[in-house]
């Protein structure tokens, strides 16, 4: 018998009350009960950052935590980036500079970029190096990400 708990969380603005298996990764809760594929799963071992999310406001790889500690916690996932069909500056930002070539790791840099440009106003390119550095990307080279980032943080200053 699968032990199991019932969770109750909001995720991008939206209350949800769920009975999961207490073994259940936050990941896969979102991927898989809410349907939340935006957030990817790579490693599984929270060193490739393809699955962060925003955790009562930091940035937490979801697949390092399980679905029952997020009871009474406030997510964001990438799906809560856009507002409707508009995109957030971040996601307009990766488009225009080619920043997301095959997309796998996107929404983890855009997650990881939203909470450090919330927290790091005008930042240099090595301090954006290093916000980014433990998200994982084995497309881009990084120089089109950081571009992105710093368009983003010179935009709204």
């Amino acid at each position: 018998m699968t032990a199991t708990q019932t969770i109750r969380l909001t995720v991008n603005g939206r209350a949800y009350e769920r009975m999961v298996e207490v073994r259940m990764t936050l990941a896969d809760f979102l991927r898989e009960e809410l349907h939340l594929t935006g957030t990817h799963l790579g490693c599984e071992h929270g060193i490739c950052g393809a699955c962060t999310i925003l955790f009562n406001g930091d940035a937490v790889r979801s697949c390092l935590l399980l679905a029952v500690q997020a009871d009474g916690a406030t997510l964001m996932t990438v799906e809560g980036l856009a507002q409707g069909e508009a995109l957030h500056p971040l996601q307009r930002a990766f488009h225009e500079t080619h920043a997301l070539q095959c997309g796998f790791c996107t929404p983890g840099f855009l997650m990881t970029a939203y909470a450090f440009l919330r927290d790091t106003s005008n930042p240099s390119e090595a301090q954006v190096r290093e916000a980014i550095s433990g998200n994982i990307c084995r497309c881009t080279g990084y120089a089109p990400i950081i571009q992105a980032i710093l368009q983003v943080s010179r935009s709204s200053s």
